[in-house]
């Protein structure tokens, strides 16, 4: 099969303000993971209560949930570039404080969960800047790159960040977490050239007013609702991870493969989305995101069959490539969401995504409780593959004629 557009990500790299948002959001991500660790040693080597600990961790994911709808308009409603300065200086201030000896513990939850609420905005700025940095036929690759980076600073963040502060400490790698906030803003103002806000009614505009506008442009267009509704399918993607470990264990397996198993649809993902962005051209990507959305929950039906460990792995792995439909989905919202309301439909979309994610979480723990890790799986890959339908069927009739 010919390869497509081979030299699509070198021209991303090569226009200066993709470089600029593509590092500033890598080095934002990175510092993410390290602080992830680093909290949750801090608070443990304070307290040695595992559910302090865990309350601390969840004051860093709870934001991503509320800052779409409350702050997502920002990002239309002031200048994008300096919106994302703005927010990465005040998480550097903010990340600054708890390096201070002796901060309390409820302080540092304040300072934790203020810091990661500004993550919103800031995302928000970058992805709905991103179509007017690239040109139209190279911005689909600039999606996928980073995509790509994102996904593999999640999966290696959390093991460099426990080497980190495993040999630094945790108040030193908060303080590197801090640098990297104030490296992204160096970068962003550096290689990103100033426009106006895209909002047609300035800053004035009310938070309340903005967020309804934005339900009603996802709601009331037809390609939108069925691309967010294909994105939304992330809450039967994710239901592997989180029953990983009584899975394994009903295989006879330990926690060593119980890892390996949850490492197995990420990594999928990533193969995915380099197969698509190199094989598959980019105008057939739309209309394979129906199908691929279909297939990828089939392999968790197989669990009737109480596959091995290896086997366990090939499906996992195929499901993940599968759901690289979702570069795809996320590139065709950002470049069909109006410019002028583009910040607040990717923070409502980024906070449903947060949503559904959890949602997901707790059906399979119900399910596999239900039914067992095999039959629990098994229901979760029909209840995905039934779900697919509408959004699938959605967009296929909603698809721009520009498209395939």
């Amino acid at each position: 099969m010919p390869r497509t557009n081979p030299g699509a990500g070198l021209r991303a790299f090569a226009v200066a303000e993709f470089r600029g948002l593509w590092a500033g959001a890598l080095l934002s991500r990175a510092g993410d993971q390290l602080a992830r660790v680093a909290l949750t040693v801090l608070v443990y080597q304070r307290t040695g209560s595992a559910a302090l600990t865990a309350a601390v961790y969840a004051l860093t994911l709870v934001p991503a949930l509320l800052g779409g709808p409350l702050l997502g308009w920002l990002a239309d409603r002031h200048p994008r570039r300096e919106l994302m300065i703005a927010c990465d200086v005040t998480r550097t201030v903010l990340v600054a404080l708890m390096v201070v000896p002796g901060m309390p513990l409820p302080v540092i939850g304040v300072l934790v969960f203020a810091s990661h609420l500004l993550e919103s905005p800031s995302k928000a700025a970058r992805v709905a800047l991103l179509p007017e940095v690239l040109p139209a036929p190279v911005y689909p690759a600039g999606v996928a790159i980073n995509f790509f980076t994102s996904q593999l600073m999640t999966l290696a963040g959390f093991a460099a960040g426990g080497v980190v502060v495993a040999l630094t400490g945790p108040l030193t790698s908060l303080a590197v977490d801090a640098a990297t906030f104030a490296a992204a803003a160096a970068l962003t103002a550096l290689t990103v050239r100033r426009r106006p806000a895209a909002g047609r009614d300035g800053p004035g505009r009310s938070w309340w007013s903005s967020t309804t506008a934005g339900l009603r442009l996802i709601a009331g267009t037809p390609s939108l609702r069925s691309l967010l509704g294909l994105a939304t399918l992330a809450a039967f993607h994710v239901i592997p991870e989180a029953i990983a470990v009584p899975y394994a264990h009903a295989l006879g397996l330990g926690t060593a493969e119980a890892g390996v198993m949850m490492a197995a649809v990420p990594v999928g993902t990533l193969l995915g989305v380099v197969l698509l962005t190199t094989f598959v051209p980019e105008r057939l990507r739309p209309r394979l995101m129906g199908p691929l959305a279909l297939a990828a929950c089939l392999p968790l039906v197989a669990s009737l069959l109480r596959p091995g460990f290896a086997v366990v792995l090939v499906l996992w792995a195929l499901m993940g490539v599968c759901t690289a439909y979702q570069v795809s989905a996320n590139a065709e919202f950002v470049r069909l969401a109006p410019n002028e309301q583009r910040g607040q439909a990717v923070g409502l979309a980024s906070s449903a995504l947060v949503a559904v994610q959890g949602l997901g979480v707790l059906l399979g723990g119900a399910l596999v409780e239900w039914a067992g890790p095999a039959g629990g799986l098994a229901i979760a890959g029909l209840l995905g593959v039934a779900a697919s339908v509408p959004p699938a069927i959605g967009w296929s009739r909603a698809r721009p004629p520009d498209h395939p």
